[in-house]
């Protein structure tokens, strides 16, 4: 397998249904392992998620995990997302997935470098940046 980057999302306690949102948006296929599978089954912990994987069909992926006990959780040091693209109508389901319960910081609409671009944070805090690329004149 070739390198390749993939955001990693920290989360409180709710990393499950976090990831199992996306997969719902995006499809593909999610992995996800406690501590108690990785040996930590008499932990605080053991039901948390410690590593999450989702894998899409469009060669999207997001890892993720819930912070375990005895580490800060700073809900300010997550990253943003980015998804860009020139399906606009598969990327505007994205948006109004991602969008519905959260806050819009910035609406998707066009753009003074052309493109439909805009920012939402979903329900989960996690901050997103959607940019529909358009044609070439």
């Amino acid at each position: 397998m070739a390198s390749r980057l993939n955001p990693y999302i920290s989360f409180s306690d709710d990393a499950r249904e976090a990831m199992e949102f996306y997969h719902q948006i995006f499809g593909g296929n999610l992995a996800v392992n406690t501590f108690a599978e990785f040996g930590m089954a008499d932990s605080p912990d053991a039901d948390k998620v410690m590593h999450a994987m989702l894998e899409t069909d469009q060669g999207f992926a997001l890892m993720a995990s819930d912070t375990p006990t005895g580490m800060q959780f700073d809900s300010g040091s997550r990253i943003t997302v980015s998804l860009s693209g020139d399906d606009s109508d598969q990327l505007r389901r994205y948006w109004e997935r991602l969008s519905e319960g959260g806050t819009v910081t910035m609406p998707l609409e066009k753009q003074m470098w052309g493109d439909e671009f805009g920012m939402c944070t979903d329900r989960f805090g996690v901050p997103w940046m959607v940019n529909i690329s358009q044609p070439s004149a």
